[in-house]
């Protein structure tokens, strides 16, 4: 009877151990089950859960195509020709000339080769206005405009700028042209997806893509220019210049212009031209056909640590003071030298190239509020800014599509370093008859065709009256940059 009752009790403690583990297991299946239920369906409330990846319906994705298939039909291709021409030049004076001649040195007639060159355009509005880079089609005597559907046009020079690298050319259509709208490269952000289109090593409509991996950029290639640039990694090469950087939305934010790279070809950088500068500089070329530029009227530099730690500055932001032009705005405002000027309108300033594209948006006479620093405290000075001129008016052309020039009247501190009364200075030289004649920055003018050069109104009536003559001559005395006196001939005929 013992074996019995122990038989029949070890049956029954087997049995609910059976059915406990039983239990168990169907109450951890049950519960793994929920949540695997709750994983999927994304409503986890246990905070040690981590969803390790998420379904394509709670991932954006960033769709290029719709910005590519527009900026296409905007982006050109620009072929621009340099013809042959010949030119009488005067060879420096040998031992020939000095004894046998008058000492002045031989004329020479060469014959220059005709040139090709190649890049991109933007097409802004739909009468055919288009933005390019100035070295695109710099010295060019014809422009010729390939649309994306390969059409063939001529295009017409309205007017350029050196210091911005960029230039205003036009086409004629009978349809209206496809365009790229202009967005806000002041919003955009360092990681946002831009898109590269051009025309690089003659290959129309390319489009690359990359993001934006820097503003502001001062890289020193325009000499003394303007530069502010757009960096990007989305390829750029040769070809690509003028061409159109956009943003997701497909609207214009960058022109194309500069490729830093020690090969020649593409190495990971590219930079663009912020429409913020871009709107301002083609406004004024179709209004006025020079930019009206606002100056400050200082020389400084971007602060560096070093600069703080010399010169005691409190700051490692902003841009240094070392010179206020006299006549200038700053001087007139009294901002002083030393002083580290470190917001403009409210906005911060960071370096120069950040400063300069925020002053290239305004005209002169507009009034600006510069937030600086001086000894250490913050101070606001309200500037009205003037032209490089030194006032708040117009700045004329004087024909700039014939001699290819802007002026300034000298200043008093010109008038004692050079002893003369009066003159005009040339501030900028680009495409015309007087590069051609080897005219630079820098020259004063002093008389022209024998009339005293007192202001810009004396030049221009005598270029008006030059132009009427049957000569056709401008006959100059001036002064180099150097302090010798020079003479020069310019002539006025188009032949």
């Amino acid at each position: 009877m013992k074996v019995v009752f122990r038989t029949i009790a070890i049956g029954f403690a087997t049995i609910a151990f059976g059915v406990t583990v039983a239990a168990a297991t169907a109450y951890f299946i049950t519960n793994n089950k929920a949540v695997s239920n709750e994983q999927e369906s994304g409503k986890v409330e246990n905070s040690f859960i981590t969803k390790a990846a998420y379904s394509d319906a709670s991932f954006k994705h960033v769709d290029l195509t719709d910005a590519a298939e527009k900026s296409v039909h905007a982006v050109v291709h620009i072929k621009s020709t340099q013809n042959s021409k010949t030119r009488t030049i005067r060879r420096a004076p040998d031992i020939y000339d000095f004894f046998f001649g008058d000492g002045t040195g031989r004329e020479q007639t060469i014959r220059t080769q005709p040139r090709v060159g190649f890049g991109s355009g933007v097409i802004l509005s739909k009468d055919g206005y288009i933005v390019t880079n100035n070295h695109v089609i710099a010295d060019a005597d014809e422009i010729t405009v390939t649309l994306n559907d390969n059409r063939t046009l001529q295009a017409r020079f309205i007017g350029a700028d050196e210091k911005t690298d960029l230039a205003l050319i036009k086409i004629e259509s009978e349809s209206d042209l496809d365009f790229l709208p202009v967005g806000d490269s002041d919003a955009l952000k360092v990681g946002e997806w831009v898109l590269a289109v051009g025309n690089p090593f003659n290959l129309t409509s390319t489009v690359t893509a990359g993001i934006v991996s820097a503003k502001a950029r001062s890289l020193g290639v325009y000499n003394g220019g303007i530069e502010s640039f757009i960096q990007t990694d989305a390829a750029i090469n040769q070809g690509n210049s003028g061409g159109a950087l956009v943003n997701a939305k497909g609207e214009l934010v960058g022109i194309n212009a500069v490729l830093s790279s020690p090969t020649g070809s593409y190495a990971g950088y590219g930079f663009a031209i912020p429409v913020s500068i871009m709107t301002k500089v083609v406004s004024d070329l179709k209004e006025f056909g020079t930019v009206q530029r606002a100056v400050l009227g200082i020389m400084g530099g971007t602060v560096t640590s070093e600069l703080n730690e010399e010169k005691e500055l409190g700051t490692v932001d902003g841009v240094y003071v070392s010179e206020v032009l006299a006549d200038g705005a700053a001087a007139a405002a009294g901002i002083q030298s030393g002083d580290v000027i470190i917001g403009l309108d409210g906005k911060s300033v960071k370096n120069m190239a950040q400063m300069q594209e925020m002053l290239v948006t305004h005209l002169p006479g507009d009034k600006v509020t510069v937030k600086l620093l001086r000894d250490r405290k913050e101070k606001e000075i309200v500037v009205e800014l003037k032209n490089v001129q030194g006032n708040t008016g117009v700045v004329k052309n004087v024909d700039l599509d014939l001699l290819g020039a802007e002026f300034k009247e000298i200043g008093d501190k010109e008038k004692k370093n050079y002893n003369i009364a009066y003159g005009l200075k040339i501030i900028s030289v680009s495409k015309g008859l007087f590069k051609d004649a080897g005219i630079g920055e820098g020259v004063i003018i002093l008389k022209v065709n024998g009339t005293p050069m007192k202001s810009i109104d004396d030049l221009q009536k005598c270029v008006k009256q030059a132009n009427a003559s049957s000569e056709q001559v401008l006959f100059m005395t001036c002064i180099t940059p150097s302090g010798r006196k020079a003479y020069y001939s310019v002539g006025l005929s188009q032949e």
